[in-house]
């Protein structure tokens, strides 16, 4: 019996390749890429002379929003670049088909999930001013501030081991299986599932988050090494190895800072 020849859906495009890449998807992961480049550099440019080491001063609410926005940008859009990728791919597949897929559906899903990321931002922030304004001698790098430092990161390194952690990082590390599972129609369904995402991803990274403010949030050295292990964590293959390591690290740092900051990149504020 012959085999019946597929074809396109009606109004479908031909799927652009090369070597076996599409060429839509590689486009979305550059544009992705090239936000986060120009991100790093603008941070590194906004930065320039504030990188003071622990617990430095955010500045002014609008000062931090606008940093932390495009902080969020260079730090998060290489590893949030494959669950991007999937939902990308879902809406095509819906839209060749002649299923409800919006136009511009990615789009919002992004921004639904930085919305939701500069949320976790500004309670940071309000914490973090409600704590220096009412013990204003325990953030001071050259007081107790190291060792509360320490300590936070030493927590943010524990958080790492727990079954909390184990269940946000699965849901990052599998963009098929999120999608799948929680498609939703429309621009209120694409909103609604970026929050969602950006909410599984804050509860993966919001200790390493922490442990940027104890370790200098206006620091690019440090919001690099935790851009570093953030990547790391939710794109190597070994996700419990890479877990582990990314525990051991931040213990590492965490001993440093307590007993040898002037040994660790931005941190001579807090030595003796």
């Amino acid at each position: 019996m012959p085999r019946r020849k597929l074809t396109p859906a009606a109004g479908a495009h031909p799927r652009a390749t090369l070597a076996g890449v599409d060429l839509r998807e590689a486009a979305l992961v550059a544009v992705l890429l090239a936000l986060a480049a120009v991100s790093w550099v603008f941070t590194a440019a906004r930065m320039d002379g504030m990188d003071m080491g622990s617990w430095t001063d955010p500045g002014s609410l609008g000062f931090f929003t606008t940093t932390w926005v495009v902080m969020l940008a260079a730090m998060m859009f290489p590893s949030v670049a494959p669950m991007v990728v999937a939902y990308a791919r879902i809406l095509r597949h819906r839209r060749e088909s002649g299923r409800q897929a919006p136009a511009g559906g990615t789009a919002v899903f992004v921004a639904a999930y930085v919305a939701t990321w500069t949320a976790y931002g500004l309670v940071s922030f309000a914490l973090y001013g409600v704590a220096a304004s009412l013990f204003p001698g325990a953030l001071a790098p050259n007081q107790g501030g190291r060792y509360l430092a320490a300590g936070v990161i030493f927590a943010a390194a524990l958080y790492q081991l727990t079954p909390a952690k184990d269940v946000c990082l699965v849901k990052c590390r599998t963009p098929m299986d999120f999608i799948l599972h929680r498609m939703r129609n429309g621009y209120g369904g694409a909103l609604r599932m970026g929050v969602e995402h950006g909410a599984w991803c804050v509860g993966c990274c919001w200790a390493l988050m922490v442990a940027l403010f104890a370790l200098g949030v206006m620091s690019v050295g440090w919001m690099a090494v935790v851009g570093a292990f953030i990547a790391v964590e939710k794109m190597l293959p070994w996700k419990r190895l890479a877990n582990r390591a990314v525990a051991l690290a931040l213990a590492a740092i965490a001993v440093g800072v307590a007993l040898a900051p002037a040994a660790l990149p931005a941190m001579a504020a807090m030595a003796p």
